[in-house]
């Protein structure tokens, strides 16, 4: 099981740093109004020389157009993660994907994003998200789970909901906004732990036959 983890809220050289030995996936850059917030300048300067394959991510709650536009435009990321209707439906221009957010509670609309982040009421308040209600969407689409997760339960999250990916903000804190690498690394090692135990168990469980008797898998 290959679970992408996502490192949000950066905003030092040292976290940076950390996430990318570690092996995390995505880095998101706050841009809105939080502890954790960043300018434009300052998210470029932390994501200078990333690795090709590690995906930027521009998180916004409900920006307005001018401000979503110059955050595209001046620090061109992979993802804009927002929670504005207005830009789940579109597709942006150029290289940049849509990341739209739900969070708990949210009416789904009629067709589900191909791939969404879903989070509890509050980001960055460290409050674990609605787990089973995850999981039932997550056997729909490709579900990012966020919300109160830490290096302590992100291995539960997993096994659990068995989310396309996870991501942590509050949860690898010392403070509001100060990121801890330890903590970082200690996050990334469980998430892989437990995307393997997962592995293991289906190899080892097997696929079940018509009959109730099971077969080794594959």
């Amino acid at each position: 099981m290959n679970v992408k983890i996502k490192i949000c809220g950066l905003n030092s050289r040292e976290a940076v740093a950390a996430a990318v030995e570690a092996g995390a996936d995505a880095l998101g850059f706050v841009f809105a109004e939080s502890p954790r917030q960043v300018s434009i300048e300052r998210a470029l300067e932390l994501s200078a020389d990333l690795p090709a394959d590690l995906a930027r991510v521009a998180v916004m709650r409900h920006p307005a157009a001018a401000e979503a536009e110059a955050v595209l435009e001046g620090f061109r990321p992979d993802f804009l993660q927002t929670d504005s209707p207005d830009f789940h439906a579109i597709s942006l221009q150029g290289p940049c994907r849509p990341l739209p957010v739900f969070r708990d509670g949210d009416a789904l609309p009629q067709r589900v994003p191909s791939l969404l982040l879903y989070e509890g009421r509050v980001s960055g308040s460290g409050r674990v998200a609605n787990w089973s209600a995850a999981a039932s969407l997550a056997r729909q689409t490709r579900l990012i789970l966020a919300g109160g997760l830490s290096p302590v339960n992100v291995g539960e999250a997993i096994s659990t909901v068995r989310p396309y990916g996870v991501d942590v903000s509050s949860g690898v804190e010392t403070a509001p906004g100060s990121k801890d690498p330890e903590m970082i690394f200690a996050f990334v090692a469980a998430a892989r732990a437990a995307a393997s135990s997962i592995d293991s168990l289906r190899a080892n469980v097997g696929e079940c036959t018509d009959d109730g008797t099971s077969r080794p898998a594959g």
